[in-house]
């Protein structure tokens, strides 16, 4: 392909190599990337952008209305290292007729284990053992020391029984839970699988033992656990979200967490991201934040690049993209 002919592409991160492999063998693309671990500034994305025939962002970087504009009427593709595209306009993107490409199903493992570690780690208290192994607080073994709460024989309810709530809850099943409980628009089929309850969402809240979100951000579920959620729960319950930050109402998290509402919980995403050092819940023995680690394996995220490459070369092609989101 001549150089007239060439393809322009915005890579909006360093992404695995895995990915750029494939772009830099395809031989029709006239590449720049941002080549840093840290986003992409603003002015920076809206210089970098123009032009551009295809552009791959990540979860962190907004796509809206005037980084359209600067991109331009060349723009045919946006492909999203993600499963995720609340960070994309997507009314804006659609009236356009831009195509849109992201990684749905590849980390639903990598995903549902880290959920199940995380909801562990929380329940058990694993960060508070670590730290007074450290600090010199382990002095003797004491019967009620760092007691938690174990999955054998309880209640699990969760919210958004989709392929990666389902990945959970398979999970978690052999560790002896007696109940499994979902909700969300209607029964799934899929639920058989692990024994799944369809109930309300206030039967959820209250009768579970453990509440672990797994549901995408719509306007429906933005704010979805808030006071009245936590105000359902049990005292002794464990509340998950490996989500995304912007279902839960912090504040109100906060309150039943250091009222003692509720037992612990065990955040993977928080809003916004990165969570400032000096947030309320950073304070809390009982709350243990990740930094949005949920995919975080080399092969997931190796396979997530080489999808979203290969997403972008078919929307640049006119061709069936591997993963196409249907606007």
């Amino acid at each position: 392909m001549s150089a007239q002919q060439m393809l322009k592409v915005f890579v909006t991160r360093r992404i695995p190599q895995e990915g750029m492999k494939i772009l830099q063998k395809a031989g029709m693309c006239d590449l720049s990337v941002w080549d840093s671990d840290e986003p992409v500034p603003r002015a920076e994305l809206l210089k970098e952008v123009a032009g551009s025939h295809g552009l791959l962002c990540l979860l962190s970087d907004k796509i809206d209305a005037e980084v359209l504009d600067a991109a331009g009427p060349n723009l045919k593709v946006i492909s999203t290292l993600s499963v995720g595209f609340d960070h994309l306009a997507i009314d804006e993107i659609k009236k356009r007729g831009i195509r849109v490409g992201y990684t749905p199903d590849v980390l639903t493992d990598a995903t549902a284990e880290l959920t199940v570690a995380l909801l562990l780690a929380t329940a058990r208290r694993l960060p508070e053992g670590v730290e007074e192994v450290k600090n010199g607080g382990w002095s003797t073994w004491k019967p009620l020391w760092l007691c938690g709460y174990g999955l054998s024989g309880s209640t699990v309810g969760v919210i958004g029984l989709g392929r990666i709530g389902l990945a959970i809850a398979r999970r978690l099943k052999p560790f002896g839970v007696k109940r499994l409980l979902y909700t969300g628009r209607q029964p799934k089929p899929q639920a058989q699988e692990v024994d799944g309850e369809y109930v309300s969402l206030d039967t959820l809240v209250s009768e579970s033992d453990f509440v672990v979100i797994s549901c995408s951000l719509t306007p429906d579920t933005k704010d979805l656990c808030n006071k009245n959620f936590f105000s359902k729960m049990k005292k002794t319950s464990i509340f998950i979200n490996t989500s995304r930050g912007a279902v839960v109402n912090q504040e109100d998290l906060f309150e039943a967490l250091s009222s003692g509402q509720i037992a612990a919980a065990g955040l993977d995403v928080t809003s916004p991201e990165p969570l400032p050092t000096d947030h309320p819940l950073l304070t809390l023995k009982n709350c243990v934040v990740l930094p949005h680690i949920g995919s975080a394996t080399y092969f997931t995220r190796g396979v997530m690049s080489e999808l979203t490459a290969n997403n972008l070369l078919a929307g640049l092609t006119g061709s069936e993209m591997p993963s196409e989101l249907k606007l």
